[in-house]
């Protein structure tokens, strides 16, 4: 009689190393005591990539009926926003490694932590109800998980607003300066209003 032992796969293959023997953009192929693994990364995991052909990446494993798909991070945070992603509705993995190389995941968590739905839009083939959920679901999770201020985080928001009513003065568009202004204030997040004026101005 055979005995069947329950056990969570997903959580058996946290991490791999070994000897990096192929990179692309979306993947990587590591060669872990000869044992080949093809991981799927993210446009961010790829721009960290290490120049020496040693590579350790943590991962996460999807398991479905027909097929085992490794996901490789070479942050930690970044996976955890990724699992955090995927617990959305309507956000498969394919989806998640899109956002997460469309935008940092600090862009990201940024993006949540003060409901700014534009930013999550931005991303292409995340719709305004998408956005919307994500920012819903995950709010409360990535404040608490990541440890962001919400108080600071609504206060670059206002400063980002008062920001793009002076662009709108100058003439330029909102929605092109919104999308300018919300990459600064998500990769500067103390930018003074002035700050982020003067850096929009030389992005549009």
């Amino acid at each position: 009689m055979l005995e069947v032992i329950d056990f969570d796969l997903k959580k058996m293959i946290t991490q791999i190393q070994g000897k990096l023997i192929e990179k692309n953009p979306t993947n990587v192929v590591v060669d872990c005591n000869g044992v080949c693994y093809e991981i799927n990364i993210s446009m961010h995991t790829f721009s960290l990539l290490p120049t020496s052909d040693f590579l350790k990446i943590y991962t996460h494993l999807q398991v479905k009926e027909d097929s085992h798909t490794l996901f490789g991070f070479m942050e930690k945070a970044e996976r955890e926003l990724f699992r955090l992603l995927i617990s959305v509705s309507g956000i498969g993995t394919n989806t998640a490694r899109v956002m997460l190389s469309s935008l940092s995941p600090k862009q990201i968590q940024q993006a949540i932590a003060v409901a700014d739905v534009a930013t999550i839009q931005s991303i292409k083939g995340i719709g305004a109800k998408t956005a919307q959920r994500v920012i819903l679901d995950l709010k409360d999770k990535v404040l608490k998980v990541f440890g962001i201020d919400e108080v600071s985080g609504t206060l670059n928001n206002t400063n980002k607003e008062e920001a793009l009513s002076a662009l709108e003065v100058l003439g330029y568009q909102r929605k092109q300066a919104e999308r300018v202004c919300n990459k600064i204030v998500s990769t500067t997040p103390d930018a003074t209003v002035e700050t982020i004026i003067k850096l929009a101005l030389k992005s549009l």
